[in-house]
């Protein structure tokens, strides 16, 4: 039996570093919506050759985050009111998927999860920070989704989470109230740990109708 030999690989590609840096700046806003993306100027700003930029950009194209417009090039997706409602309509579908395998017994597990997100959450609304405290949100609701030990609905959240990020454009928030972004989650979770299955359920749902509410709300003020 013959034996293929491979060449050792790193753990991580520069396509994949790249597009970690690439999502990391969509979802920080530090690449607009709008914003083309030229692959000869990433490679120079990289320092590498273009195959692994055209790669790295492709991989965000496939996960929705770029999109290509024939003879012209590829952009930051732009997000409208119809797409916030959209993203959280897969993101109640998806979280809502992975809490019913939380509430068949992985409580636990979650509510321990849920746990440094949400003292980060009030370390950050303590000092008055909402970038942080945002950052702090996006962590619970990964969290949420990770502790019912599925991996393609971590892999399904992701996106929608970069996507809710992207929603919110320049703002740090769209709460007034940063304690009442707190409240909210410390909520959630309580009643993840012994709160019975439908009011779990509707605490969820009405979260993320509440969050599209407010970002329609602040849409149509910026308009």
């Amino acid at each position: 039996m013959s034996v293929i030999e491979f060449e050792p690989v790193n753990r991580q590609s520069t396509a994949e570093m790249i597009a970690d840096r690439l999502r990391a700046a969509i979802v920080h806003g530090t690449l607009a919506p709008g914003t083309q993306l030229v692959e000869a100027d990433l490679a120079a700003q990289f320092d590498v050759s273009r195959g692994p930029v055209r790669e790295a950009m492709q991989r965000l194209v496939s996960e929705g985050l770029l999109h290509s417009v024939r003879h012209r090039g590829i952009f930051v997706i732009e997000l409208s009111l119809a797409d916030i409602v959209d993203i959280y309509r897969a993101r109640t579908a998806i979280e809502g998927g992975a809490l019913d395998l939380i509430l068949d017994g992985r409580r636990e597990i979650a509510y321990a999860a849920l746990e440094p997100s949400i003292e980060q959450m009030r370390a950050c609304a303590d000092r008055g920070d909402a970038t942080g405290v945002t950052d702090a949100d996006h962590a619970f609701h990964q969290a949420l989704v990770a502790s019912a030990d599925s991996p393609r609905l971590v892999r399904a959240a992701r996106t929608l989470l970069i996507e809710t990020r992207m929603c919110l454009g320049a703002l740090q928030t769209t709460y007034t109230d940063l304690d009442d972004q707190v409240r909210e989650h410390v909520a959630l979770r309580e009643a993840i740990a012994a709160g019975p299955p439908r009011d779990v359920r509707e605490l969820l749902v009405g979260h993320m109708r509440d969050a599209v509410q407010r970002l329609g709300d602040q849409l149509r003020d910026d308009g």
